[in-house]
């Protein structure tokens, strides 16, 4: 792929580091304020990330895996989350080579629809199954997922970023 003028060449994502931001977000996740409605998911943020920069590495079995461990915690319909998760993941490594061409905040812009559809779809189920309607403040989770992609891309990628190295006579 061609890198966009100005960009930096990423050094490869470790292993270990994707798996280290996939539990902390899990652990998030966990924590009692994720039932609170309005509550950004950072978990779906987080695999969404990963989703776009690193298509091969975090897929699809990962994304139901952990949508079904947020089920069992959540004590929801089992599949909710992992159905949300799996789409938002196969969108997400869909559109991956041309989202990468966009800066955080057109990022966050263009992944802003997949997040709403996300928080619906999961909606959609708990009321398909007999839940209440939790009200309004649902829509805040979506659009403060866009807000933190920008921070989210700037936090996830810092370990990839290439020092600078003044050295005239290497091309990159």
């Amino acid at each position: 792929m061609i890198m966009p003028r100005g960009e930096q060449l990423l050094l490869p994502a470790s292993p270990w580091f994707i798996a280290l931001s996939i539990l902390c977000a899990l652990l998030l996740n966990l924590l009692p304020t994720g039932s609170w409605v309005g509550m950004p998911d950072m978990l779906l943020l987080v695999l969404a990330f990963w989703g776009v920069h690193q298509p091969r590495r975090v897929g699809l079995v990962w994304a139901f895996a952990l949508g079904l461990s947020m089920d069992v915690q959540h004590t929801a319909l089992l599949g909710q989350h992992a159905l949300a998760y799996v789409l938002v993941m196969y969108v997400a490594q869909h559109n991956s080579r041309r989202l990468l061409w966009f800066s955080g905040w057109y990022q966050a812009v263009q992944m802003l629809p997949l997040f709403v559809m996300a928080h619906g779809l999961q909606l959609l189920t708990r009321l398909v199954a007999g839940d209440m309607f939790p009200g309004l403040w649902l829509a805040l989770a979506p659009l403060l997922e866009g807000l933190l992609w920008p921070l989210a891309v700037a936090l996830l990628l810092a370990p990839q970023r290439r020092a600078p190295v003044s050295d005239d006579e290497r091309p990159l």
